[in-house]
């Protein structure tokens, strides 16, 4: 059967496209990457002329120079083209090209309607430590950062109905004896024996032991599993003949059920972090593929669809590998200067659309203070992301809101705090540990672990406000889920696995971004891998 002039049309572009993606994958693996421009030129120029062969005598000149580029223009591709088509057929190649620039264009438009980019922005920044860091390491900061801390999560148990009359320790040792009393109190130390688990826990005041028996219920006990050193909990007890206080039950200060609030209209937001720029192990093909979709120009019509409503990249810390964060750092590292390790970031975060709103926070890889909370990027080492486009730099922790949508952003460094310590949790499940913080409403509960925390006189790692999405990254595992109506993510990372990850048998999950309907909260992960 004699094919019809439609499949032939078909036919003709679906082997421009196969051409095309040809030349992009000779770009990737030679190490440059193709900016949406270029790609546009690509396209138009696959029409009469191989891309491949373009990109072929592209990579040849650039490998010659010095200082080579890190992403292919438009520019230096129209320039070759020049040199390597023969007179007649560049004629006929650029001119075809800039002919038909209009109607392949329109063409393009018609594939990829990027709705968001009408969509009027709504960012408001609700809390954000970076204007407020004053520590100067002294004792009696340390002193008022734990008593804030106690004071702010007490009023968090006090809203609780079944933690309203609780005491202080003091009022609750003059009780009578087979009294029942309640207390709120902060966990100093926690040690299991043949009897039970023995509790140290004081107040502003004073401090007591606490025992939960062997034989207490299993819901208690596996209370007390989760319990983490310096956790503020409500108790309930009652008072042994001896004067002993013996747990009945245990009250975290945990977040209500309730029902998120959601944006009016369909909008989305792609919850990324851990670039990790600078290492050997940065995934930068799998970034590209990221940054061509957000432009249109990567996937099937339906992952198309949900980059054109993407208003928001939220990219949780960790955007450089940094330098000297861990030993014998220097032999994994591409980028041995950090500023370098930015400007390549930079070069990267540019690519993606202008009509989109880039909101970055600091990891403990980055350029900022290691201690918490952290302040944002500060621009002596940043400023090349500062330069290429407009961004939204707040510390670490913040807490936004996207359409009414309140989203705290976090790193995550203390994640490998509780899931060290807490029972019954392992790297490859980062959300479970992302829920005992919100069950503890707080981002760091244990003190004097892996996670530094500066001793301000205001504990910014309390969460007081309910978060409808908490964002933290650091463990470089994707994984989601819901608790009591908040959205838990954790957007993996950009890095493949790293010696050090290997040594602990971590299996992260790089490439796959969640992206999340700000109306519904519903989350696409797509994988870039």
């Amino acid at each position: 059967m004699t094919p019809t002039g439609n499949q032939l049309e078909l036919k003709r572009e679906r082997d421009c496209e196969r051409e095309v993606r040809i030349a992009l994958s000779s770009s990737l693996s030679a190490g440059f990457h193709i900016d949406v421009e270029a790609f546009n030129f690509l396209t138009l120029i696959s029409k009469t002329q191989s891309p491949a062969k373009l990109i072929e005598a592209t990579l040849s000149k650039l490998q010659k120079l010095e200082d080579s580029p890190l992403f292919i223009s438009r520019d230096i591709l129209e320039e070759t083209a020049e040199e390597i088509f023969p007179e007649k057929e560049e004629s006929n190649v650029l001119t075809k090209a800039s002919a038909s620039r209009e109607s392949l264009t329109g063409k393009l438009k018609n594939a990829f309607i990027p709705r968001a980019r009408d969509i009027q922005k709504d960012v408001v920044v609700l809390e954000d430590p970076t204007t407020k860091t004053c520590s100067t390491g002294s004792i009696d900061e340390y002193l008022a950062c734990f008593k804030d801390r106690f004071q702010r999560m007490t009023r968090l148990l006090r809203r609780r109905m079944d933690s309203r009359d609780a005491m202080t320790i003091k009022d609750a040792f003059r009780a009578a004896p087979k009294t029942k009393v309640k207390i709120i109190a902060m966990v100093t130390e926690k040690r299991e024996s043949h009897h039970g688990v023995f509790l140290r826990v004081e107040d502003l005041q004073s401090s007591t032991t606490v025992l939960i028996p062997r034989n207490s219920s299993r819901e208690l006990r596996e209370q007390a599993r989760l319990l983490l050193p310096d956790q503020v909990i409500c108790l309930s007890l009652t008072k042994s003949r001896r004067g002993l206080l013996i747990a009945q039950e245990l009250f975290f200060p945990d977040i209500p059920r309730r029902k998120p609030a959601g944006a009016k209209e369909e909008v989305y937001a792609a919850l990324i972090s851990d670039l990790h720029v600078g290492s050997r192990e940065c995934m930068e093909s799998e970034f590209a593929r990221f940054l061509l979709w957000l432009n249109g120009k990567y996937g099937n019509k339906d992952l198309r669809d949900v980059a054109g409503l993407v208003k928001y990249v939220v990219i949780a810390g960790d955007v450089v590998d940094g330098i000297g964060i861990y030993p014998n750092q220097v032999d994994e590292l591409e980028v041995l200067d950090v500023f370098e390790q930015y400007k390549k970031a930079a070069g990267f975060i540019e690519q993606i659309p202008d009509y989109i709103e880039v909101i970055v926070i600091p990891g403990n890889h980055d350029a900022s203070r290691k201690a918490l909370p952290q302040p944002a990027l500060p621009k002596d080492y940043a400023e090349p992301l500062f330069e290429k486009r407009d961004i939204i730099s707040l510390g670490n922790p913040s807490t936004i809101s996207l359409h009414g949508v309140e989203c705290l952003v976090y790193h995550g460094r203390s994640l490998d705090d509780v899931l060290a310590t807490a029972a019954d949790m392992d790297f490859h499940s980062p959300e479970r540990a992302m829920r005992l913080m919100l069950r503890s409403r707080h981002l760091a509960p244990s003190y004097g672990q892996r996670t530094l925390i500066a001793p301000e006189s205001r504990d910014f790692l309390v969460i007081e406000r309910i978060p409808d999405i908490l964002h933290a990254g650091h463990v470089h595992v994707m994984k989601h889920c819901f608790y009591n109506g908040t959205l838990l993510v954790n957007s993996g990372a950009w890095q493949g696995q790293t010696s050090y990850q290997r040594n602990l048998g971590l299996e992260p999950t790089p490439g796959i971004v969640p992206v999340v309907n700000l109306k519904t909260l519903a989350v696409t992960p797509i994988d870039f891998t």
